[in-house]
This record gives structure tokens, C-alpha cells and sequence, in this order.
């Protein structure tokens, strides 16, 4: 397994290694990505893929009042984001849970807003992960996805080469999965660096998608 391979499933010391350096690396495109989601004071978060734990503690920061919650397959993420973490979860602000976003154990219509930050790439059934994004939402909740890459360019493809599993999806792709999965007033956002950040609400008048993932 090469080190880039950590970026998709950190395991081991260079699991670790890489994990502290997501947090620092994927500074700037978190937060430019952040400047697209509001949130109430008390609100409600699930962050996807949460990695290493930096997006979770900016969202309790966020939220002040509010309750994050993280889940990630990496038992070395979960490590690192519990750690960084570990005054909120003391405080009952946060929980990290390890699993995969295919079956998110939390209850349906619960948070205000899911984030994914630098992830979508590695999820395995796109549909299927935006189905259940969907369902633990409130309805008029936000899911906000953040990409350092869009797929727009040849040059994107060199991390599909080197990173096993990785999928780079245009902002088009994403935007008609997401209205498959239910998902209302899709805003895109590219930056000219080359992220990517798209917006999506859970609307119970919306219509598309809805029936099919009320049966989840």
C-alpha cells in the first residue's frame, strides 16, 4: 500500500501521519467551502468522512450550542478526531462514530445540516451514501459537499492514478446525483484555484426522490 493510499483508508503510522496532515493541508478549502453554510448557533451537524477531526472542531465552534457529530470508516481517523475532539465529547457535544455513510446509524430527520469535506471521492455508492445524507436531515436541511478538485481539468486525473478507488465527479455529476437522492435548490460554487462546493436542501415539497428514500 503506498502513503497516498492513507488519503482513501489511513491504517498504521502512515494512516496517522497522513490524518495530521489532512488537517493542516485541507485548512484553506474547508474554510473557503464554510463561507456557503449557515448555521443557528444550536445547530445540529453530522460531518461525513470527518477524517482527522479539523472540520468537527470548526463546526462546534460554529455551533456553540449545537451538537457535531462525525463518522468515519478509518479506525485511525475515528482515533485522531475523538482525540482533537475529546473536551466536546466529554461536554456530550459531540460523538464520532466509525462506520460507513452507506448505513449512517443516526435517527431520520435529525440534523440541520451534513458536511463532506475532501470524501465524496472514496464513498462507494454514491446513491446510495446521498439517499441516507437525505433521510437524516431535517427537512429544509443543508448538505454541503467541499472538493479540492472538480474534474474539470486532465491534471485531476493523476490522483485517480496514484489513489486506488478514488473517483473525481464534475460539479454536473454531483448536482444529478444529488437530485436523484431528493435534493432541492442545488447551488454550485467553484473557486479559482479549481474547488469545488455544492449546496443542497432537503425540501419535503420538492417531489424528486422523496417516496424512495422515506423507505429507508
Amino acid at each position: 500500500m503506498s502513503f497516498f493510499e492513507n488519503t482513501r483508508d489511513p491504517k498504521g503510522f502512515g494512516g496517522r501521519l497522513m490524518v495530521t496532515m489532512m488537517n493542516l493541508a485541507h485548512t484553506p478549502v474547508a474554510l473557503w467551502g464554510l463561507h456557503f453554510l449557515h448555521l443557528a448557533p444550536d445547530a445540529k451537524v453530522l460531518d461525513c468522512g470527518c477524517g482527522g477531526g479539523a472540520n468537527i472542531k470548526r463546526l462546534l465552534k460554529r455551533c456553540p450550542r449545537g451538537i457535531v457529530k462525525g463518522v468515519d470508516y478509518s479506525a485511525v481517523s475515528v482515533e485522531k478526531s475523538r482525540r482533537l475532539n475529546a473536551e466536546a465529547i466529554q461536554r456530550d457535544r459531540c460523538v464520532i462514530w466509525q462506520g460507513s455513510v452507506q448505513r449512517i446509524i443516526f435517527a431520520s430527520d435529525w440534523f440541520d445540516a451534513v458536511t463532506a469535506f475532501e470524501t465524496v471521492y472514496f464513498w462507494p455508492d454514491l446513491a446510495k451514501c446521498f439517499r441516507e445524507v437525505w433521510r437524516v436531515l431535517k427537512p429544509g436541511g443543508t448538505f454541503l459537499i467541499c472538493n479540492e478538485v472538480n474534474g474539470d481539468t486532465d491534471k485531476d486525473k493523476k490522483w485517480t492514478e496514484i489513489i486506488d478507488g478514488m473517483t473525481i465527479y464534475k460539479d454536473t455529476e454531483l448536482k444529478a446525483y444529488l437530485e436523484q437522492a431528493g435534493f432541492c435548490d442545488i447551488a454550485v460554487h467553484k473557486s479559482k484555484t479549481g474547488w469545488l462546493c455544492l449546496t443542497a436542501v432537503k425540501r419535503s415539497d420538492c417531489g424528486c426522490g422523496r417516496q424512495e428514500n422515506e423507505g429507508l
